[in-house]
């Protein structure tokens, strides 16, 4: 049998794909919340589960809450190593936390999805703290 040559993935691409990953799962847990019995019910009377109403001031911050995940795909990309490397193990940090504050009480389909979350963010952490150092660079 063949064997394929393997080549390793570079540190940003595989954070990349660790935010992309969890993008996705975040946004077929809303999706897959639509399903649940008087949700859109409830979503239209303007209430947002255990947030409450859904002021103005609420959307903007829940908004700007899920723009950061979907920042870091590009700017894990783009950015220097080091606010690289820091802002994923930051954001890393707080959106692990995040989610699992959110599980309590959550629905069966919610928390397969958050400990995959979970998971990923976390895995974030771990790959940019160990983020291999330049050959040469004595630090």
């Amino acid at each position: 049998m063949r064997r394929l040559q393997e080549n390793p993935v570079p540190t940003r691409l595989k954070l990349s794909a660790m935010w992309t990953a969890t993008m996705f799962c975040y946004v077929y847990g809303d999706y897959f919340g639509l399903y649940v019995p008087n949700k859109l019910a409830s979503v239209a009377q303007g209430t947002m589960g255990p947030l409450g109403a859904a002021t103005p001031g609420t959307l903007v911050a829940v908004s700007l809450m899920m723009a950061i995940p979907s920042l870091l795909i590009a700017s894990t990309l783009l950015v220097p190593e080091a606010a690289c490397r820091w802002s994923n193990i930051t954001f890393g940090a707080l959106y692990t936390a995040i989610v699992a504050i959110s599980m309590s009480g959550a629905e069966p389909f919610y928390i397969a999805l958050a400990i995959i979350e979970m998971f990923l963010t976390a895995s974030v952490m771990l790959v940019a703290w160990t983020w291999p150092v330049a050959k040469g660079d004595g630090m």
